[in-house]
């Protein structure tokens, strides 16, 4: 007999099997699938964050904050109309930028040219020489206050977004529009730009958030699941996943790109939602209107600590509220600004 043959009889000679062994079998799957879902990833355990440093200088609400790709220094604009930029390691001043005749509510510094972009209430988006420390391009073209900007981390492309529903790509050298990105009917807060598809993700007032096709000027998909204002979005830096905050209801959520498939809601921090910031480490952190803060394991959604900003005394009324974050370069800082007037430095507590 040949090996197959041979093979094909002992196949043909095993005992049919008792239903009882069947659903016996069966059973046990059951339990083992049962077991599975039932069982929860563990969060990866993070070390507790504490407030390390209080900078005080500008003269209204902090409402965008940027570090520098080199981990120098980072600025922050406020509702004084001016661009403060700071030591990171001293929080000393270096330099103060105005120019602004409004608010400033988005900054970026570029990791490719020595630039740094900002855009305000008074509908300018301004594009600084670091060197000579001077604006060298204004982008024209929202017919409202501009809320946020995001650079493209290839492309020599700028996306701004605001009050007048649209989010813009701008070329940053020749100034010229690329796309209006048009569909979202009230103001768009937050604009995120990555490398791979969706390469603009953008959240609005109308609670949805949308993913873009960068090269064609439109909507991949819209995303409904909020129910309030989506004033807040986070891509995580490696990961190929993004997190979106809203004013109410199941208010943070994570979804997976390209798609932007729901993942999971991250619950517990019930209020306004501000600002998000992710790191490598999977840190997550959500930062709310009436300055409750809190730190989640990015992974599971599991919150690990909660904060108070406590506002700092001096100003009138002195006002609790978290507007702006973002983490250093390193990931081990997270520098917020908020209601008070003042730039908080958090950092994470050795063992």
């Amino acid at each position: 007999m040949s090996d197959a043959s041979r093979m094909i009889a002992a196949i043909d000679n095993t005992p049919i099997q008792t239903t009882s062994t069947f659903s016996n079998s069966s059973k046990l799957s059951q339990a083992l699938t049962l077991h599975k879902t039932t069982r929860t990833i563990k969060p990866t355990y993070h070390p507790p964050w504490k407030l390390v440093r209080v900078i005080s200088g500008h003269l209204g609400w902090v409402r965008s904050v940027a570090v520098e790709p080199g981990n120098q220094w980072f600025a922050t604009g406020a509702g004084d109309r001016v661009i403060k930029i700071w030591d990171l390691a001293s929080g000393e001043l270096k330099l103060s930028l105005t120019g602004h005749i409004s608010t400033v509510r988005g900054l970026a510094v570029s990791s490719r040219h020595p630039y740094l972009f900002s855009c305000g209430e008074d509908k300018m988006v301004k594009c600084w020489d670091l060197e000579a420390n001077k604006v060298i391009r204004h982008y024209h073209g929202h017919l409202s206050g501009v809320y946020s900007l995001s650079l493209h981390p290839t492309l020599d492309v700028l996306v701004t977004a605001g009050r007048d529903a649209s989010a813009r790509v701008w070329d940053m050298r020749t100034k010229a529009q690329i796309h209006v990105l048009a569909g979202h009917t009230s103001t768009v807060a937050d604009v995120k730009c990555q490398e791979s598809d969706p390469q603009v993700i953008t959240g609005s007032m109308d609670s949805t958030v949308r993913l873009w096709d960068l090269a064609a000027g439109k909507t991949l998909t819209t995303l409904t699941h909020h129910k309030k204002s989506v004033r807040a979005l986070a891509i995580h830096p490696t990961e190929y996943s993004f997190a979106s905050g809203s004013a109410g209801g199941n208010n943070i959520k994570k979804w997976k790109c390209p798609e932007g498939t729901f993942t999971f809601n991250f619950s517990g921090h019930n209020a306004i939602i501000n600002t998000l910031s992710v790191n490598a480490e999977g840190v997550f952190f959500s930062g709310a209107d009436n300055g409750t803060l809190t730190l989640w394991d990015y992974n599971t959604g599991t919150a690990f600590q909660n904060m108070d900003d406590i506002p700092q005394p001096g100003s009138l009324e002195a006002e609790a509220g978290v507007f702006c974050s973002t983490f250093d370069m390193t990931g081990t800082r997270l520098i917020t600004g908020g209601a008070d007037k003042t730039i908080k430095v958090y950092a994470e507590q050795s063992q």
